[in-house]
């Protein structure tokens, strides 16, 4: 189902509730909300402790009656009540006010691509306990590739690929729809797990839960390609004896365990090239693929695909923030009318 963009431009409110991260865009403010998508619950009272960065900052630390949720796995709210708590806290006062004085208030929300019937109901009952009388369900790629600047209006093949925390999204796009897309169960935490299983199994050491980012320090210097220095320090705890130990890890082996989980993305985009057009697919040799999310970040990861698809390979000067950008950019109508009446992928 299609939503028109006097349809968009009507709202009032966007958000991107994302397994990371949660944004909010509000219409004539821009990004006013930030933070990850994290809520500290006392489990005795069931109060509300913190959220967003202050609750990702307990994570592993609390004693044992508080308990850190996270209510969005994959671009999915599984939890629409404590998501619906954390929304609030997260807007403010404040802006929670400026809202309410809208007689029918409207919201955008992004979901992902091919989401089920459930999925959507779950963006749609959470933005309703926000006093939205009316929710939009846009594409999470879409939304993504206006948000980055692709002329997804031209009758030529655009290539994006979301790159989240959970899972990695690879569509090919032309006149403002897509043509053919794909969703692969490998994001940002599934590459940081296997590079804590490397250092687990050879150092036998074991790494803070979230306080440190293994990708950042064990590819520092020279990311995912063969230059570089060969070896870095790694600080963690030690397996067996529980104190803190450094190890020296050869990047070359870090690399090898990142390659693995990688390899089903790789195969993700040949499956997209092999389902798209021939026509498309030679535009694409020129376009290339355009890299958007946080963990497009990676160190090295458009020189890898590059080399594994052939293609030029770029990423998005903000690439964390493309698709909430995208959502308020249809909001404030800075997008073409020819390309909104095709833009979306569900309404409700």
């Amino acid at each position: 189902m299609t939503v028109s963009l006097q349809q968009l431009r009507r709202c009032h409110i966007a958000v991107d509730l994302g397994a990371a991260r949660t944004r909010v865009f509000v219409k004539g403010a821009g990004l006013v909300v930030d933070e990850p998508s994290c809520a500290a619950v006392n489990t005795r009272t069931g109060a509300l402790i913190a959220v967003g960065t202050l609750a990702e900052q307990m994570t592993g630390r609390t004693p044992g009656y508080i308990r850190v949720a996270r209510p969005v796995a994959g671009g999915t709210v599984v939890d629409i009540e404590m998501a619906q708590r954390m929304l609030r806290h997260l807007i403010g006062d404040k802006l929670r006010r400026q809202l309410r004085r809208k007689p029918r208030l409207r919201a955008i929300a992004s979901t992902p691509h091919d989401s089920d019937p459930l999925a959507q109901r779950a963006a749609v009952e959470t933005l309703v306990g926000l006093s939205a009388r009316r929710v939009e369900l846009v594409d999470t790629l879409i939304a993504a590739a206006v948000g980055c600047g692709l002329p997804v209006e031209q009758p030529t093949a655009t290539m994006i690929m979301m790159c989240g925390a959970a899972t990695t999204q690879v569509a090919v796009l032309s006149l403002g729809a897509i043509v053919t897309a794909v969703r692969i169960p490998v994001g940002g935490n599934a590459i940081d797990h296997a590079v804590i299983q490397l250092l687990r199994q050879q150092h036998e050491l074991v790494l803070p839960s979230q306080a440190v980012r293994p990708l950042q320090l064990a590819l520092r210097g020279n990311g995912l390609s063969d230059e570089g220095p060969t070896s870095t320090e790694i600080h963690g705890r030690d397996v067996a004896t529980g104190s803190a130990r450094t190890v020296l890890v050869d990047t070359s082996d870090v690399r090898d365990a990142i390659y693995a989980p990688l390899t089903a993305v790789v195969d993700g985009i040949g499956k997209v090239l092999r389902d798209c057009p021939p026509d498309l697919v030679a535009d694409l040799a020129d376009s290339g693929i355009m890299l958007v999310g946080g963990s497009s970040l990676l160190p090295g990861l458009d020189q890898m695909l590059h080399r594994a698809t052939g293609m030029p390979v770029t990423i998005a000067d903000r690439p964390d923030i493309c698709t909430i950008l995208g959502l308020g950019a249809m909001m404030e109508g800075k997008v073409k009318p020819k390309v909104l009446d095709t833009l979306s992928s569900a309404a409700q």
